[in-house]
């Protein structure tokens, strides 16, 4: 009985698969062998099913990148957590947008601060020495506030960038609290550091200013670059949008700020701009107090480094000891260059011209340099070198000026008064050309005299005085007062006026130049001299650093807006010929079925709903293969 029944079961199940041939439908699990045509149709499946599969990993696989960028603006790190938003609709709540408006103001003072102060280089040193006299200790002011500075827009920056990639994911912004306090703190600093900077050194902004004559082509083409990359999510958005206005004010402003960066040339000057061979010498370049990077300034050890760096020139600061001794320093006191704090604790503040000579050669002139190091080059000297530094006195004038004329190098010089009750209050001038021509070796032509007192008296006592002015005066003022050289600030630094003083035989000397950048523009304006700390830099400069010709200018400036235009025309006709078949309404919303922001679900239910797939209605179309059978794939149990 039980071996009739298994047969009579065993007959059912023959009888069931016959059937399923006849209404063509093949199961996978049937163990008879398939015919031909299933076998065909079988791979066609697999492989379409390969092809699903794939699509449905790569968008499953996408999401570890969203959460990422999630987590690090919003700290939603899991789905659940965030929303989507269909590019084209709000993006988020209206203190999200208020969020990311201000990350994008602050985006763009910190920009600006970093760029004033990466551009106020030149005068670091000034700052440091600036901040050591109010708060009476060392300390390199100028290079933390560009390191936080350059922290800060690089914080903010990053935050952008997590804010665009998400709305390009079509995912709503959601800020964390911890970043919005980030951002205050950021903007705060900027608009802080900008306010005081700008009050204590006004003169920066005009070197913002000259800082534009060179890099303005690299900004336009950086700024053109920038809008070319933004085209794309403004471009997806515009097309995705609901509301005519919405779609015109993007695209305005959009259009507005691209045109004004495609102009922006026109307006520009540089006199590094010019034609080929119209460039003159490079200016001579005079040692400022020396070479204060490699040796602590105003010393003999200075001097002699700036001889060795070639240098054409030497300059220093001249004060008269209370005995009639001239020697150099630049401060008023002597503590900021030597170590009388040490000596004379007592007379830290009193003025260097009221110490005798005597008492100035019990000082030290080049200790400081090694404990404050204020260029960051102390460690490039070797033990002999520091040694040496630390072995330097307070130099006489007499010395400056033998060592000058030993190797025939012209001088220049500041001279201060001495104060009231200064045994030389009034005979400062004498006593210094006395030293000029009794006590040292240097011929007068090869002094620059600067000091305006009694300019006429010492034209007459030695016509061969290159007298020097430090006026921005009138061509007749100087002419009457024989002037044949000036020495001005760079942030006077104009072609047209140098220009003016050269066609009456006025050179220009501008003070104080270190950076290459500025260098390369005072060479480019015409200028016959500067002073600098950096003489052993500036002497390697072969050529300017930004020098191209009308020509060459023009023709970087217009392909870079042509190429510009035509990726960006290219972006938006792309993004409206791929929206303009994948929209579709649904009541009062647009539905994006087919573009790069539908929802997938990930369900297993939604796998296996896929793996499903019939190919009955394929098999029938197709004319070469009717009335095939079905495949149908069965889940494992």
């Amino acid at each position: 009985m039980q071996i009739s029944a298994e047969r009579e079961r065993e007959r059912g199940r023959e009888r069931e698969r016959e059937r399923e041939r006849e209404g063509g439908v093949y199961s996978l699990n049937d163990r008879s062998p398939p015919p031909p045509v299933l076998i065909y149709l079988l791979r066609l499946k697999l492989g379409k099913l390969k092809v699903v599969r794939r699509q449905l990993l790569q968008r499953y696989e996408h999401q570890p990148f969203v959460s990422c960028l999630a987590g690090l603006y919003g700290c939603q790190w899991r789905r659940y957590q965030r929303a989507k938003a269909q590019p084209g609709e709000c993006c988020c709540s209206r203190l999200e947008c208020g969020s990311f408006a201000l990350l994008i103001v602050t985006f763009i003072l910190t920009l600006i601060f970093l760029y004033f102060w990466s551009e106020a280089q030149n005068d670091y040193n000034d700052f440091d020495w600036f901040n050591f006299g109010n708060l009476g200790f060392w300390f390199p002011w100028s290079v933390v506030l560009l390191v936080v500075a350059a922290a800060l827009f690089t914080y903010i920056a990053l935050l952008l960038v997590l804010a665009v990639c998400l709305l390009s994911e079509g995912q709503r912004l959601y800020l964390h609290w911890s970043h919005k306090i980030g951002i205050l703190v950021t903007l705060t600093f900027s608009i802080s550091a900008t306010a005081v900077l700008s009050d204590l050194w006004s003169k920066e902004w005009t070197t913002l200013l000259l800082s534009f004559q060179v890099t303005a082509p690299f900004l336009h083409v950086g700024g053109v670059s920038l809008m070319t990359l933004l085209s794309w999510p403004i471009a997806l958005h515009f097309f995705r949008m609901n509301k005519r206005v919405r779609q015109v004010a993007l695209l305005s402003l959009f259009l507005a700020v691209l045109f004004a960066l495609y102009l922006v040339p026109l307006g520009m000057y540089s006199p590094c701009i010019k034609e080929e061979g119209t460039l003159g010498p490079a200016p001579t370049l005079i040692g400022h107090r020396g070479a204060p990077m490699l040796a602590p300034e105003n010393t003999q050890m200075s001097f002699e480094k700036a001889v060795e760096a070639g240098g054409e020139g030497l300059e220093t600061d001249v004060t008269i000891s209370y005995d009639g001794v001239p020697f150099l320093m630049h401060d008023s006191t002597l503590r900021r260059t030597t170590n009388v704090h040490e000596v004379f604790p007592n007379r830290t503040d009193t003025l260097a011209s009221m110490f005798t000579w005597a008492e100035l050669e019990m000082l030290s002139a080049g200790s400081w340099f090694l404990q404050r190091d204020p260029f960051g080059t102390a460690s490039s000297l070797d033990e002999g070198e520091r040694v040496r530094v630390q072995n330097q006195t307070v130099p006489t004038l007499k010395e400056f000026l033998n060592l000058a004329a030993q190797h025939e190098k012209m001088v220049i010089f500041d001279l201060r008064r001495p104060p009231q009750g200064h045994p030389y209050r009034d005979a400062w001038i004498a006593r210094t050309l006395e030293v000029i021509h009794n006590e040292s070796s240097i011929n007068s032509s090869q002094v620059l005299w600067l000091p305006a007192d009694q300019r006429g008296l010492v034209q007459e006592m030695d016509p061969e005085l290159q007298q020097t002015s430090g006026d921005h005066s009138s061509i007749e003022e100087l002419q009457e007062e024989h002037i044949v050289r000036l020495n001005l600030h760079y942030s006077y630094m104009s072609q047209e006026q140098i220009r003016k003083y050269a066609s009456v035989n006025i050179s220009t000397n501008l003070y104080v130049i270190s950076q290459p950048w500025l260098y390369s523009l005072a060479w480019c304006a015409g200028v016959h001299s500067v002073t600098t700390n950096a003489l052993h830099v500036l002497k390697k400069l072969q050529r300017p650093l930004f020098l191209m010709t009308p020509d060459e200018y023009s023709l970087v400036w217009i392909l870079t807006d042509i190429i510009s235009a035509f990726l960006i025309t290219a972006i938006f006709i792309f993004h409206w010929w791929r929206e303009r078949g994948l929209p579709f309404w649904s009541g009062s919303r647009q539905v994006n079925e087919n573009g790069p922001y539908s929802k997938f679900r990930t369900e297993l239910s939604d796998v296996w709903s896929i793996s499903s797939i019939s190919v009955r209605g394929e098999a029938q179309s197709s004319p070469i293969t009717p009335n095939l059978p079905t495949i149908t794939e069965e889940p494992p149990v």
